[in-house]
């Protein structure tokens, strides 16, 4: 089975990480014989990136008016630039299925080269703005849904990333569509527990992975520290990631005087990132907008800890108390600060707690989200999709 990928989402040297939940499946799919060839895609106004030798793909790029204003018809745009260049790939390697990543632009030209080459197609949702209205109102938000509607009608399959983005597709659609889930698979050999941080002598640590963007629940973090600092005179906490808000954070962890305990990290390489999470005491990502959130998974593979807030796709995995930690979501920061500090100050207080959840934890990414449960359920729906 020859798949062709199509991707808005791939590693390149200029972000060696970006798209990794695009690239570690791949690997798995071909253990099990499916072959994989990749287009990357890139609108013009982005600075032109160099391929990966570890993750090759033919990068193409596409006109597009910057912003998401032009994002409705980005689409069209690409499959004029894709089109000659599948033609001859499915000429020379024919192509059993294209998987497209996102809706727009990718599966809006996935499904122009469905209908021109005849070649099924499928779409996988990583988000919750299933529609790609950016949660917003307006002319050029409807232009959006409705592109986005008429690329799920077409779809063989929509493949869903959790039950929460499967709902909302679900109820957007009134049921009007072909979805799928398959969760989002994990590397259990490199997010692995680490035998020896049991008799590390350092103090407790938190650590936070994701962009540092106000929806991620960043700020409820260090609120909670501030409040526990007396309790945990040495905690401390990493921050691995980088984003738009990231001075905004600095700013507020200098004015709640925890500046010290504090290490913002930028981007660090996947293993960096599996090292950072096998050496902390408990992984935290109060975030309200997540799909699904492939940090838990790999924090959880690591034997840790994790505290997520409920309502998000990963509510459907976490079993509250036995396997992991949740709080209420929140449209505050000060909502669910509370919460927050209970939790991390139960699971601080107690290694035995914390041990048993992240033992917990590890078994359930082993017993139902590893990459090669990913690629199983993927090569399923390909093989559906060709029938």
């Amino acid at each position: 089975m020859h798949i062709l990928t199509l991707t808005p989402f791939y590693p390149s040297t200029a972000n060696q990480v970006r798209g990794c939940f695009v690239t570690e499946p791949l690997r798995a799919l071909e253990k099990i014989g499916v072959r994989s060839s990749v287009i990357a895609v890139s609108p013009i106004y982005h600075p032109r990136v160099q391929p990966l030798p570890s993750s090759p793909a033919l990068w193409v790029r596409y006109p597009q008016i910057p912003g998401n204003i032009g994002l409705s018809n980005a689409g069209r745009w690409l499959y004029a630039r894709l089109l000659p260049k599948v033609s001859r790939l499915h000429k020379e390697n024919p192509i059993d299925v294209i998987h497209a990543h996102a809706a727009l632009p990718c599966g809006h030209a996935a499904a122009l080269l469905s209908q021109r080459l005849r070649i099924p197609f499928v779409v996988t949702l990583h988000g919750l703005d299933v529609f790609n209205t950016c949660f917003l109102s307006g002319a050029p938000a409807k232009w959006r849904r409705k592109a986005s509607m008429n690329v799920y009608r077409a779809a063989r399959s929509v493949i869903c990333i959790s039950d929460k983005v499967s709902r909302l597709l679900l109820d957007g659609m009134q049921g009007r569509v072909q979805t799928e889930i398959v969760y989002n698979g994990t590397d259990t050999d490199l997010f692995s527990p680490d035998i020896t941080e049991a008799s590390s002598p350092k103090g407790p640590e938190i650590l936070v992975v994701g962009n540092l963007a106000v929806g991620k629940g960043h700020e409820l973090v260090f609120r909670a520290i501030d409040r526990l600092k007396v309790l945990f005179p040495v905690l401390s906490c990493r921050v691995i990631g980088e984003g738009a808000d990231r001075v905004r954070f600095e700013a507020l962890v200098r004015e709640l005087g925890i500046a010290d305990r504090v290490r913002f990290e930028g981007t660090r390489s996947r293993k960096e990132v599996a090292q950072a999470m096998q050496a902390c005491s408990v992984f935290v990502l109060p975030s309200r907008n997540e799909g699904l959130g492939c940090v838990y998974l790999e924090a959880m593979a690591c034997g840790k800890p994790v505290i997520a807030c409920r309502g998000q796709g990963i509510d459907a995995i976490i079993k509250h108390g036995e396997n992991g930690w949740l709080i209420p979501s929140w449209s505050a920061p000060d909502d669910a600060v509370e919460e927050l500090v209970q939790g991390l100050s139960s699971l601080l207080s107690s290694a035995d707690l914390r041990s048993n959840i992240g033992a917990a934890a590890r078994e359930t990414i082993l017993g139902q989200f590893t990459l090669s449960h990913q690629a199983q359920g993927l090569a399923r729906i390909y093989r559906k999709a060709i029938a």
